[in-house]
């Protein structure tokens, strides 16, 4: 239903679909990171080798590299993009061995923001042309170390999200959204 439901909308925007026919592949959105330069794809309970390959040869200009997850749903369970070359990272050893892995993969540097919490590492960058850099993160109330260290980002407008609820389901920010970058036809 759910994959039924987003291929309608995003027909309706006039957007490329490509389907996955190999009924062996499973890709699952939460482990899939795209940096801006590149793709990290988390081999997980959710995803395989066989979807992360269906991706990189969808995306032929991007480098798609595979990051074993094990200790968490998804990767980003644990990571995400807080600006245009910065990851967040949360703290525990399978996040900090996740990311020297995706380091050793990839050819470009990136900063990273590392938070005390590995689920408020779980965040979502936008860059509006007439705001700037914008960056939802997890409440203060639900993860207060964390949420100092966002504060520390001065040139991003901060967007404080209470996520309490969708965390029991195993929700998190990035799962219930999709971000389309389209012009408005208003």
């Amino acid at each position: 239903k759910q994959v039924e439901a987003m291929k309608r909308v995003l027909e309706s925007l006039n957007l490329n679909i490509v389907e996955m026919v190999d009924e062996n592949a499973t890709l699952d959105g939460g482990d899939v990171l795209f940096t801006g330069r590149e793709f990290f794809v988390g081999l997980s309970r959710r995803t395989n080798q066989r979807g992360a390959e269906i991706l990189a040869d969808t995306f032929k200009d991007y480098a798609v590299s595979t990051v074993p997850v094990h200790d968490s749903l998804h990767l980003k369970s644990f990571c995400s993009m807080a600006g245009p070359n910065l990851i967040a990272i949360g703290s525990s050893e399978a996040a900090q061995k996740a990311l020297k892995t995706m380091q050793q993969m990839s050819d470009h540097r990136y900063d990273k923001l590392t938070v005390p919490d590995d689920a408020a590492a779980n965040c979502i960058y936008l860059n509006i042309p007439s705001k700037g850099h914008v960056l939802l993160h997890r409440a203060p109330e639900e993860y207060p170390e964390s949420a100092k260290v966002f504060e520390k980002l001065k040139d991003h407008m901060l967007i404080p999200i209470a996520a309490t609820e969708l965390a029991k389901v195993d929700g998190s920010l990035t799962c219930c959204s999709v971000l389309i970058n389209k012009a408005s036809e208003l």
